[in-house]
């Protein structure tokens, strides 16, 4: 493309897209307010992550497999978060026979090369087409078309637990796709590197672009969550890896796709607003923030009202979930068992354990 014809392609883009982002008073006072929520818990959360370090690297774990399990249900699947759990601790092992055990690792990896390597990969087409390439890694009857645009029209649609689905809107068609995917790329580079534009706001226009144009033959919805998390994640809302944006919009499944359709149903006209669509993408946000606020309350209240040692005993139970008295004892030699029962008994008051069982069947279990 020359420089001229660049420049008109991206004036036109960027007209389109002022077009879209034209909201009212009361809807601009809505994301305002939101925005702030977002930005102030951002500016307090590095304070927070070094506080309680030590405990990220489970909350990461608890999302990274509510994210793959929302994720892939929202498309149609059907493993729980415990199946998802069971199976990644076996896969090496795992022939993976059905395509939910597929799109569960294909996520997993994804999602990995994103939590991994977030600062060095580039939004770019040929990183998007590695990662729908991953995505799709597993899946057999994906493997002629991953990594590459679509050749046939394809649809969204929404898939039920009881196996309906819903068409929710048409997309762009295959001949078109190419050029509003390097067009949407230009668009959202072009407005990170000038600032001009709050990077919340960019990412959740890129997410609705990505999903209207839905660029693949199978996976848009997925893939589209995981750039969510990119885009965040380079932004400096590193906070987002700890609690599931995906969990969030599985539990609110009917408003994501009203959302989107309400911006989907005036596409390609000028009365084509996706207010609903920022609001909804930002409610999910703050929603994300509280749980994370909350975790960190709990976590707050532990370090304040519990001893060294009664923490060291509850990691202890947390790490093999569920354990009896002998096992700690011997887990902690230096100690009475007497001290130890104490301990156990105080984090049973707490309700930081639960205790089953009697006398020599009584059992101590970790309480997420």
């Amino acid at each position: 493309m020359d420089t001229f014809g660049y420049v008109l392609d991206m004036s036109k883009k960027i007209n389109e897209m002022n077009q879209k982002l034209e909201f009212t008073g009361d809807v601009f006072q809505q994301i305002m307010k939101q925005l702030s929520i977002v930005d102030s818990f951002k500016g307090n959360w590095k304070s927070m992550e070094l506080k309680h370090s030590k405990n990220l690297k489970e909350l990461r774990k608890i999302a990274t497999i509510e994210s793959i399990g929302s994720s892939t249900r929202i498309e149609g699947a059907t493993l729980t978060d415990k199946e998802v759990e069971k199976l990644l601790k076996s896969v090496k092992i795992t022939k993976l026979t059905t395509r939910e055990q597929q799109e569960v690792v294909g996520y997993y990896e994804a999602l990995q090369v994103i939590l991994d390597n977030y600062k060095d990969l580039k939004l770019s087409e040929r990183y998007i087409h590695q990662l729908h390439g991953i995505l799709l890694k597993h899946s057999e009857k994906d493997q002629s078309h991953k990594g590459q645009y679509k050749t046939l029209s394809n649809r969204v649609v929404a898939s039920y637990p009881d196996g309906s689905q819903r068409t929710i809107f048409k997309t762009t068609e295959p001949s078109m796709t190419s050029k509003e995917m390097e067009e949407l790329l230009l668009w959202v580079n072009e407005r990170f590197e000038k600032n001009d534009m709050h990077p919340v706001m960019i990412a959740a226009t890129f997410v609705y672009e990505f999903l209207s144009i839905h660029p693949y033959q199978d996976g848009n919805g997925r893939i589209s969550r995981l750039l969510t998390t990119l885009l965040l994640m380079q932004q400096e809302y590193e906070f987002v890896q700890y609690i599931s944006f995906e969990h969030i919009i599985e539990e609110r499944k009917e408003d994501y796709y009203r959302a989107l359709m309400e911006g989907q149903k005036n596409r390609y006209k000028e009365t084509e607003k996706i207010d609903k669509w920022v609001l909804f993408f930002l409610d999910c946000l703050v929603t994300l923030i509280r749980r994370l606020e909350a975790k960190y309350e709990i976590y707050s209240k532990l370090s304040k009202d519990l001893n060294e040692r009664q923490q060291l005993v509850l990691e202890f139970v947390k790490k093999h979930r569920k354990v009896k008295m002998s096992d700690v004892e011997k887990a902690f030699i230096h100690y009475s068992r007497n001290t130890l029962k104490k301990d156990m008994a105080y984090l049973v008051n707490e309700g930081l354990l639960l205790k089953t069982g009697e006398r020599k069947g009584t059992r101590y279990h970790y309480q997420e």
